[in-house]
């Protein structure tokens, strides 16, 4: 599974009712005198759709919560309800924002259409590695404190994040070496951006669930994926791509999202803890995604025969160059110039 996809139109169906069903229970509660976690601090509900499973990022979310814990002195516990188990991927923020669960771990692409200032982090070509990543990623930066600003309006707030590995153009019959060789292609992508970088290379961007991505590939019914790198071995994927086009394709973030209102209800302690926790995610769940994939995703990839390309010089510089429409399109929809600006001004010069 991606960690990003989008759901299929059943599924998001079914979610909605398990979503109104869960509200109602917590509506019903606090009816009754029993509030939902307001200012509680023990006992809190996280929930990802994310399956231990996806080995380079699940181990996050434990330094994220442990951390949290130890630096509160055990005054901050969750408990972590994993695989869609408390609420299906499409519904986790808007879950968040009702009560159902009081930290939620999502990716960015999810969500950056709604929350749109986040795909300053997600253009294609806009940071330079993993540890520019990181450290427009701190939990104490600027960056930081824009997108919360900006979150903060529709009541959300984000505590800690970590990046993933940037985007792989993956095809079965037909390598991409060159902008133009991917034109009329159908290309399966999870996110707004991801969308947009596919339609600026003359490819036509598809929807959906990750569970049908080995039959559509298998089949024909696409050509191939944009992704990052685990999304490949949780599907088995690697059984029927042949070729991979490696560059700064784009990226997104695995991060921590709990209500403003609670947030702000915290004391500087309980404040501190988090981030002082956020720093511990950021760094050491960086680190287990780089080990994972060095020591185990990309051997695999060469065990399994797919063709790595890897665009350097005037040919890398095309892919830039056709992809430059991209930034344009977010600015557009952002519609505010300014924070366009020192939101991309942040990724660009961390």
């Amino acid at each position: 599974m991606n960690p990003a996809e989008p759901r299929t139109a059943p599924t998001t169906t079914l979610t909605r009712r398990r979503l109104l069903a869960a509200g109602a229970t917590a509506a019903l509660a606090t009816a009754c005198g029993v509030p939902d976690s307001g200012g509680s601090t023990t006992g809190l509900k996280a929930a990802t759709y994310l399956t231990p499973a996806y080995k380079d990022l699940f181990p996050s979310f434990g330094i994220l919560l442990d951390g949290i814990k130890k630096a509160s002195g055990g005054k901050v516990t969750f408990q972590l309800f994993h695989s869609e188990s408390l609420l299906d991927a499409d519904q986790l923020i808007p879950g968040l924002l009702q009560g159902v669960t009081d930290l939620g771990f999502q990716t960015s692409s999810y969500i950056s259409t709604t929350y749109k200032v986040l795909g300053a982090y997600e253009l294609p070509f806009v940071s330079e590695g993993v540890e520019a990543q990181q450290r427009a990623l701190r939990p104490d930066g600027e960056l930081y404190k824009v997108f919360n600003e900006e979150l903060g309006k529709k009541g959300l707030r984000v505590i800690g994040s970590m990046p993933t590995s940037f985007e792989t153009i993956w095809t079965v019959d037909k390598p991409i070496r060159k902008p133009e060789d991917i034109k009329g292609m159908r290309i399966r992508t999870a996110g707004h951006v991801e969308g947009e970088t596919v339609r600026a290379l003359g490819g036509s961007p598809v929807s959906m669930s990750s569970a049908e991505l080995f039959q559509a590939l298998e089949r024909g019914t696409i050509d191939g994926m944009i992704s990052y790198l685990g999304t490949i071995f949780s599907r088995d994927l690697q059984q029927v791509i042949r070729y991979a086009t490696m560059g700064r394709f784009g990226s997104y973030s695995l991060d921590a999202y709990v209500r403003k209102r609670w947030y702000d209800q915290l004391d500087d302690a309980g404040k501190q803890a988090l981030l002082t926790a956020g720093k511990e995610y950021l760094e050491k769940g960086t680190a287990n995604q780089i080990k994972v994939h060095k020591e185990q995703y990309e051997p695999a990839l060469d065990k399994a025969g797919i063709e790595v390309i890897e665009p350097k010089g005037a040919e890398l510089a095309a892919f830039e160059d056709a992809l430059k429409p991209v930034e344009q399109r977010w600015r557009n929809q952002l519609g505010d110039p300014a924070l366009a600006d020192k939101a991309l001004g942040l990724v660009r010069n961390a």
